[in-house]
Parts: structure tokens; sequence; C-alpha cells
């Protein structure tokens, strides 16, 4: 990983494939790294595949002020500026996915496709936010962590992978908590359904049949909002990319396909 004064903080990113390719850009969700796309890497090697840490997670700094969907945007541009990419593909994963999402809408000539994973323009409930808050805030990650990782993984793979929850758990166990709570603010406080009929880039979105932090209703929300959109519902829970990773390959590169021809 690199750590470099991006924007207004510290991001920590990594390039991986040839530099003259295509780019396309990965963002996490909550509560994880960059390792948390290493099972889309080997589908990947015709691109220019940037992974990076958002605020606090992973080996990336704490913003210093407040933290919105609309900084963590900011940040987004600010790294593709840092890395001289003019535009590129977004790929995000739940927080990654809003993230994805407002960049589509409001910078549409810096983004050439997007894909919407395991998302939602409005996701979970002030209440259900402001527990999860109290809980980091009183007991730390590990207060949270065997929760968030049952719903990142369906029951069936965790009995069949017991490696990959360990690694899922690890990524949770080494975010900052003032980090963690940051982003959980930043979500509680995002809605945005309004900007969906401003996306106008090619767009994906895929859901997870068994998420139910991102249940495959707000994958549909987001289908019949963006004009021209395609929707994949996958049999998995919150993170389909790892659970499923050839199914979510195939499609991903049929989409990146598509869009190259």
């Amino acid at each position: 990983m690199i750590r470099g004064a991006v924007g207004t903080t510290g991001i920590a990113y990594r390039v991986d494939g040839p530099a003259t390719a295509p780019a396309i850009v990965f963002l996490n969700s909550l509560g994880t790294t960059h390792g948390m796309w290493e099972w889309q890497l080997p589908a990947l090697y015709d691109w220019r595949v940037v992974r990076y840490e958002g605020n606090g997670h992973g080996e990336s700094a704490l913003r210093t002020g407040p933290v919105t969907i609309e900084t963590l945007c900011a940040d987004l541009l600010a790294l593709l500026d840092h890395l001289r990419v003019e535009r590129a593909v977004l790929c995000g994963c739940s927080m990654g996915g809003l993230i994805a999402l407002r960049a589509a809408a409001t910078h549409p000539a810096r983004v050439t496709g997007a894909v919407l994973a395991n998302t939602g323009a409005r996701v979970g409930t002030v209440d259900g936010w402001n527990a999860r808050i109290a809980a980091v805030r009183e007991g730390g990650m590990t207060a949270i962590r065997d929760g968030v990782v049952g719903r990142f993984l369906s029951d069936a793979f965790r009995a069949r992978h017991p490696e990959v929850v360990g690694r899922i758990g690890a990524m949770l166990d080494a975010v900052d908590p003032e980090g963690y709570v940051a982003a959980c603010e930043a979500l509680r406080d995002a809605d945005l359904r309004p900007l969906l009929p401003k996306v106008r880039v090619p767009t994906l979105v895929v859901g997870g049949s068994l998420d139910q932090s991102t249940p495959p209703s707000l994958a549909e929300e987001l289908h019949a909002g963006i004009a021209g959109s395609t929707l994949e519902i996958l049999p998995a829970a919150h993170l389909s990319m790892v659970e499923l990773p050839g199914p979510f390959n195939a499609r991903l590169r049929r989409f990146l396909e598509s869009e190259q021809s």
C-alpha cells in the first residue's frame, strides 16, 4: 500500500495492472479494507485496478472535520487527480456504492460507468445507526464484530470457509473505531434518492438475495431510479463479491466489455 497526502487527508491506495489500461476504482464497504476485492483481481488482468481505503479504515488516516458521503466523494475525486486518472469505472460495495453513486450523479465527466453492489440510495435507519454508533463507542469494534460478520457472509458460506471469515473479521478488527463511527454517521445522514434521476452513466446494480444489510428491495429501487441500468441479484449475503466471486466477476466482465466495445 502507498499512503500519500491526497486532498485533505492521508489515503492509502494500491494500483495493479497495466498503467496504460482503462481504470477501474474499487470502493470498500463499511468496516473493510482494500483486501475485500482480492477475489476480483484475477478477472481484471487487463485493467488498471485502483483500490483504496476510506477515512479511518485500513492504513488511511482520519479526516479532520465532519465526514459525509460528500466529503468521501471529494476524497475519491482527489485520489483520481493524484493518480492522474481522468475517467474511471467505479465499483462500490455498500458505503462505497453510495460514494460511487454520488460521483456518477454529480461528476459524470470523471465516471465511465458505475457498478453499485449491495448498496442503496438510503441505507438503514437513524435509530439503527445510532445504536451501532453507541455500541462501538462503548465497547470498540469487538462489540459489533460477530453481528457484522454474520451479515457480511451467509451462514452456509461461513461454515464452509472459516479462513475467509477470519480474513474479513481481521479487516473489521483493524478499523479505527473513530473512523468507523464517522462512517456510520455519514451513512446515517445520507439520502441519495434525489440523485438517482441524475445518473446518466452506464450502471450495473448488483444485489444479494440473502443480504440483510442492503436487501434486494434497495437494489430494485436503484434499478428503477437509474434510467438504463441493469440489475443482477446473486444468491449471496452482503459481500456478494467475496461469497460468489465467479458469478460476480462474470457479470462485472460482461458489463465492462459492453462499455468498452
